[in-house]
């Protein structure tokens, strides 16, 4: 198996090579991602997205999953040694491999989602969710019975760090008061430890729980679902399906938006190295309600929140790193 994956990827080289000779090289277009495509959530964004270029811009695509450091960094190498155009490693932890591969293909460009630094060839694209998650912590802070309120992360990232403050900051700018408590898995793929994470709060009194743990969460929705009186906030994308009766709410990030503006640049040559940011005031974060459950909100929330929005875009209300339980 290993001499063929050589041969393979001698012939992707010399046929690359060719076509550059003849100056018919085409973009294409590789997808890395840390965790699993089905997870309903950051890495079934990110392939939905890889899927847009392709159809949308008639691009040659192609995307795997990654999950240990050393993997990463070697799918990242990979895909530059076949000669793909944009390689997208989906996630914080890709920005130090990334830089350290792109030293040797500097004709690739290496896009960071959540990353924070431009490198030469090694661009990030920044999302401001915690603008987001602000929101859902004012509908989390007027929605709460027990004044008890829960988050499960599934790493200590910077964004998904910063994602919690801003939950917490909303819930408090309605209930001064409220209790909050966090757990970080150090996985993104359990499920069981997502459910335990939440029931252990819930045991605590805890009744609205919000994640960015992506596949892990699901065990999140499954707690809520088994135990009345629980509500549950998506993170990344519009997650109402997963618990119909208990989400009120999502903050979703756009990653097809994102990818496509990315890649619609670059087919057209028009791509320069720049940190791309994204928050509410560009459509690719905002916030996603169950009109469902919006009967149940308190009087005048819908009208705090829509000027706690418009406070954001206007940059006269910040969130602050740093928020503690």
């Amino acid at each position: 198996m290993r001499t063929r994956t050589v041969v393979l990827f001698a012939c992707l080289l010399v046929a690359c090579s060719k076509a550059a000779d003849r100056g018919q090289t085409a973009v294409r277009v590789a997808l890395i991602t840390p965790g699993s495509i089905t997870d309903a959530a950051w890495n079934a964004g990110a392939y939905k997205g890889l899927r847009q270029i392709r159809d949308s811009l008639g691009l040659s695509v192609s995307n795997i999953e990654a999950r240990t450091p050393a993997e990463q960094e070697e799918a990242l190498r990979s895909y530059a040694r076949q000669g793909y155009t944009v390689v997208f490693g989906h996630g914080y932890e890709f920005q130090d491999p990334a830089e350290r591969v792109a030293q040797d293909f500097p004709n690739t460009i290496f896009v960071v989602t959540s990353g924070e630094r431009v490198r030469s060839n090694v661009v990030p694209l920044v999302f401001r969710i915690h603008e987001a998650t602000y929101l859902v912590g004012m509908l989390a802070g007027a929605m709460t019975h027990t004044g008890k309120i829960g988050f499960v992360g599934g790493m200590e990232l910077p964004p998904i760090k910063l994602g919690y403050d801003g939950w917490v900051q909303g819930a408090k700018a309605v209930r001064p008061d409220v209790q909050s408590r966090v757990t970080y898995l150090n996985t993104f793929d359990d499920a069981a430890a997502g459910k335990e994470a939440a029931l252990a709060m819930i045991r605590l009194g805890v009744d609205q729980l919000h994640h960015n743990a992506d596949a892990a969460a699901l065990g999140v929705f499954s707690a809520a679902k088994e135990s009345p009186g629980v509500q549950v906030y998506g993170a990344n994308g519009d997650q109402v399906s997963l618990a119909p009766d208990r989400v009120v709410a999502s903050a979703v990030v756009d990653l097809p938006r994102a990818f496509l503006l990315v890649a619609r640049d670059v087919k057209q040559g028009t791509f320069t190295p720049r940190v791309e940011s994204f928050g509410l005031a560009s459509g690719v974060i905002r916030l996603a309600t169950n009109p469902a459950l919006e009967a149940s909100w308190p009087a005048g929330l819908k009208g705090r929140i829509q000027a706690a929005r418009d406070s954001i875009v206007a940059g006269t209300l910040k969130i602050t790193e740093g928020t503690t339980p």
